[in-house]
């Protein structure tokens, strides 16, 4: 039997969330060789490499770890921009997610690298809709961060187009996993604690996706030949209303969920007054994707129910 040649690999943002998920798949699956690129002090993977960089700017040098890379996962960003950081918020997200994304792009093309797989956001089709989005719908990005991963989008598109290097675009929404930050890290946080919310009679829409389906998807698009020069949303397959999304979580993690039944055009009103009008529109709004593009073109199917991810976020961990 002839031995089969492992893609080479370069994951960006392997020590976050996602990455870390990514990196152990890659790693299990073995079929691959994988450099991690990282600001952090970590061990090896297992017969991998580690590329310390300073940080992802328009002046990182990813020469030389290229020379050897097919396929770049580029699931560094950055998320957030501190109130106290001073400047414009704007500006901060571009030296990361656009100036940082491509500079890494186009050294890429320049040595050779056959595939470019760029993690974005859902939120460049918006963070609440009356209809499900699809990949081809026209862009409207939700807020400041989202306007970085448009941006980003735009410029690879630009930058590729008439090179040999295929772009992978793929626009997850909420990812929930164990020990998952955020929004879906803050519901736990409130039904571990037994806090009464005012959640048990929202009735929107709202489409998730479980860690271990976003990461099936990546590793996917890494040699599918369709995946070449797409954009795909992806999601569980199941829309769940927030109440049913605290139900859940509560089931899976052994815990009652304390709900009172508050109707949800009170709790906007409450909210606005108070200035917190767009955490409520992530509580109460609806944000549904359309995955079916996704399914067609790449054979692809979400590998765990919503109910097998929650399951998952809270098998061997501790709140």
């Amino acid at each position: 039997m002839k031995n089969v040649k492992k893609k080479r690999v370069l994951l960006t943002g392997a020590t976050g969330f996602v990455g870390r998920s990514i990196q152990r798949r890659l790693i299990a699956d073995g079929d691959y060789k994988l450099t991690i690129a990282t600001r952090r002090e970590v061990e090896v993977p297992d017969g991998g490499r580690v590329f310390k960089m300073a940080g992802l700017t328009a002046e990182t040098d990813w020469s030389d770890i290229l020379q050897t890379v097919d396929i770049v996962i580029h699931a560094a960003a950055r998320a957030h921009v501190m109130k106290n950081e001073g400047g414009d918020a704007l500006t901060e997200y571009r030296k990361v997610n656009v100036e940082g994304t491509l500079q890494l792009a186009r050294q890429a093309i320049k040595t050779g690298v056959q595939r470019f797989v760029f993690i974005s956001s859902i939120g460049v089709n918006g963070n609440i809709n009356k209809g499900a989005f699809a990949a081809e719908d026209t862009p409207n990005p939700a807020d400041l961060y989202a306007q970085s991963k448009y941006e980003a989008e735009q410029a690879l598109w630009e930058l590729t187009e008439n090179t040999d290097m295929e772009l992978v675009i793929i626009r997850p929404p909420l990812v929930y996993g164990p020990n998952a930050p955020g929004n879906f890290g803050s519901l736990v946080h409130w039904i571990y604690k037994g806090i009464p919310l005012p959640l048990g009679a929202i009735h929107n829409k709202r489409s998730l996706v479980g860690l271990d389906n976003l990461v099936d998807l990546i590793i996917t698009c890494i040699g599918h030949p369709a995946a070449a020069n797409e954009v795909f949303l992806v999601a569980d397959g199941q829309d769940v209303s927030t109440t049913k999304l605290l139900r859940g979580v509560a089931k899976a993690m052994g815990r009652p969920a304390r709900l009172l039944p508050i109707p949800a055009g009170l709790l906007q009103l409450g909210a606005t007054v108070l200035g917190k009008k767009a955490m409520a529109q992530r509580l109460l709004g609806s944000l549904q994707v359309d995955i079916s593009k996704t399914q067609q073109v790449l054979g692809w199917q979400p590998p765990l129910t919503f109910e097998q991810g929650l399951k998952r976020c809270f098998d061997d961990t501790t709140v």
